[in-house]
């Protein structure tokens, strides 16, 4: 079992930033890819970034390319997001998740998941 923390969402103004950060612990995190979705009200969660078990390979939904940045610490067993030039399309709820097996997409299916942090950008 993998337990997920996520932290670091809030309120904050159009262009500026955030960092989300999601403590992993349970198993061992290094085995493990990394990944962010989000959920606007009303809308179906989408995919943001993913990274690869080394922090080698990333991988942005087209929507965040050039403003958010995906991170890991494998000795803080610890993603970041990274979110900059926010905009108000970008208000949603953050969900961190994990999966063996690398996370690219809407498509792929993370076997665990955190409890979501509010990011509400206002204009």
């Amino acid at each position: 079992q993998v337990q997920l923390v996520e932290s670091g969402g809030g309120l904050v103004q159009a262009g500026g930033s955030l960092r989300l950060s999601c403590a992993a612990s349970g198993r061992t995190f290094s085995n493990y890819a990394m990944g962010w979705f989000r959920q606007a009200p009303g809308t179906e969660r989408e995919f943001v970034l993913g990274i690869s078990r080394s922090g080698g390979n990333t991988y942005y939904a087209d929507s965040v390319k050039g403003r958010f940045t995906i991170s890991r610490d494998n000795a803080k067993n610890t993603v970041y997001l990274q979110m900059n030039s926010l905009k108000r399309e970008d208000t949603a709820v953050y969900y961190c998740a994990t999966e063996i097996l690398p996370i690219t997409s809407t498509q792929s299916l993370p076997t665990y998941w955190g409890q979501g942090t509010q990011v509400t950008v206002s204009s």
